[in-house]
């Protein structure tokens, strides 16, 4: 399924920021599974609008360990609370639970 179509640029959009501090014993190739399944999601889910990801390049040191950044975006909260049900999202769910160590989750509205 494609991404669902953009809103205009003075639309507000609701961002899902989810930041992981993975467990150490995670190889490089678990955590990219993480990664790779968690960029899979835009094409099987219709309400993501955008995504994106990175890994943590601050020269600041204080991200308490947290590496991997996803950010996710949705026209509105039924968008979002659709793609939490979602059974792709749920099979991601099952990928990440037991290499993560911590995870944060923040949700904002993003002001044009």
């Amino acid at each position: 399924m494609a991404a669902a179509q953009a809103p205009a640029k003075d639309a507000k959009v609701l961002r899902h920021i989810v930041m992981y501090k993975f467990k150490a014993e995670m190889s490089p190739a678990q955590i990219q599974e993480v990664g790779d399944t968690f960029a899979a999601l835009p094409k099987k889910i219709d309400k993501i609008i955008d995504f994106e990801m990175g890994t943590n390049v601050s020269p600041e040191g204080k991200s308490e360990g947290f590496t991997h950044c996803f950010v996710v975006t949705f026209r509105d909260e039924a968008g979002r609370d659709e793609y939490l049900k979602h059974p792709a999202h749920t099979a991601y769910v099952q990928v990440v639970k037991d290499r993560r160590e911590k995870v944060i989750v923040f949700d904002y509205w993003a002001q044009p």
